[in-house]
Formats: C-alpha cells, structure tokens, sequence
C-alpha cells in the first residue's frame, strides 16, 4: 500500500521472523554467536528472554545460518507429552514411521542420529517456546537424547528457546540433572535507544529504502513508546507508515508517532 510512497520494495516492519531482518545489535550478535557455538559443539544452549525481543527471529537466523554440515530440527509447538514430542522429533529426522512406544521411538532415533553422523552433519534439534513444555517428563526425555554419544562426540546439540519463566522453572532442583548439561546460555532484553535506532534504520533498510524515513523526533518518540522491544516496534512502526501514506507526509514525524500510540490506546 504505502511501498512505492516511500520508496520501498516490501513492508519493513512485517511480524514475521525472516531472518533478514535480524538486526544484530550488541546483545543479539551475542545470543547469535552463543547458539552458532553451541551447535558447532554438538552442546545443549539456552536462550531466553522477554516477550517480543527477538528469540523466534534468532531461531530463524540460526537456521539460516547453517551451511550444508548441519541438519536443523524445529520444534514450534512443544506442549506435548513426553511420546509425542519423541514422535516429532523422529519425524523431524526422517523416521517415516514413528513407534508408538517410547523405547521404540528413542532406538529409531538413535539409529537416525547415527546415520546422519555417518553421513558427516550435524544434528541441531531447536525448540521454540520451550516454556510451554508441560511437564519435567518430557524435558527428562530431551536430556535422555543427549546421552546419545561417541567417545568423542555427542550426536545431538539441544537448543532451548523460551521466555523469561523457562529460565525460572528450570532453577527448580528438579531440573538439575538437565541443567548441569547446560553449556552456554543467554538472556534477551529489550534494545536500548541506540540499538532501537539502528534496528529501524537496519529494516528500512533491507527493505529497500537508503535515505532516513523516520525523524529523531520520531525515533525518540518509538523508543520511549515501545520500551525497545522489537514487537512492539515493528507494531508502532508499522502503523505510522499507514498514517505517514494517509497524510502524505514524506517522513514520519514525533507527532504521527504520538497519533498512532494514541489510536491504540
């Protein structure tokens, strides 16, 4: 609607996670690197953050980032029990005919983990919103994979993505036999002001325009309104150059910012 106006080839502020609009400011270049380390290491790595700061877009990114020696496994939605969420996970490695019985289902995942070892990658199983996992018995089950090892080497890396209460829940003593295997881990905040500004001018950006399309006024204004969370900053953002095109205005101004948070009030 508003892309030729603007002198834009696609929407810049979209909310799904395509991973070229990572920004990578300080704090995610080092949530990125952290799980990039852990996959090449085969380790177990947890991420977590607050809701809307970028994990989902990082998991993409991870993704994308894999060169033709990883073979990535995504999990989006874990809240499974403890067999089904083994039955996903040995359909996500090809098994074409998962068991229905939970020794079956780990010795054909097993013997997949083997096979792709054999075949030289590396298995990366990536669970998205892992706080909505149900139960201690199904993370029990995730531990369990990572036993699957060589002498050298384990089989499986493990990446845990969920928000901030996954970090809680897995500090109960419970959890201690998962948590000890832990190798790396991160916490995602909110971008601070001069992140939030390279992280507009980043999307704008790849979204194909050069020159600046929001004002400092504006800028400042989408800070202090979205508390730097990037969700939020794609909704506001996103808004405003509806409002921007409606009025004809060739930047988006403090004031178009303030007319849009006040439509969502």
């Amino acid at each position: 609607m508003y892309e030729e106006f603007y002198g834009l080839r696609e929407k810049p502020f979209n909310k799904t996670p395509d991973p070229r609009f990572l920004y990578q400011s300080r704090e995610h270049g080092e949530a990125l690197a952290r799980l990039q380390l852990a996959v090449e290491e085969q380790d177990i790595v947890l991420l977590t953050g607050d809701i809307g700061c970028g994990k989902t877009m990082l998991s993409r990114a991870l993704i994308d980032s894999f060169d033709e020696r990883f073979h990535p496994l995504l999990v989006i939605n874990p809240r499974l029990s403890p067999l089904l969420l083994l039955r996903t996970i040995a359909l996500r490695l090809g098994v074409e005919d998962a068991s229905r019985q939970k020794h079956e289902v780990l010795e054909q995942i097993n013997g997949k983990l083997y096979e792709i070892y054999e075949a030289g990658k590396r298995p990366a199983l990536i669970i998205d919103e892992a706080q909505l996992i149900p139960g201690k018995d199904a993370f029990e089950e995730l531990r369990l994979l990572t036993n699957f090892q060589l002498d050298d080497r384990n089989l499986l890396a493990l990446v845990l993505i969920g928000q901030t209460e996954l970090r809680q829940r897995l500090k109960n003593r419970s959890y201690r036999a998962l948590t000890q295997r832990i190798g790396l881990q991160y916490h995602l905040g909110p971008l601070d002001e001069q992140d939030t500004r390279g992280y507009i001018a980043h999307r704008v950006h790849v979204a194909g325009r050069e020159e600046p399309l929001f004002d400092d006024g504006a800028l400042h204004a989408l800070y202090q309104e979205s508390d730097g969370i990037p969700r939020l900053i794609n909704v506001i953002a996103g808004n405003a150059l509806l409002e921007g095109f409606g009025r004809g205005a060739e930047m988006i101004s403090e004031e178009i910012i303030d007319s849009v948070v006040e439509d969502r009030r």
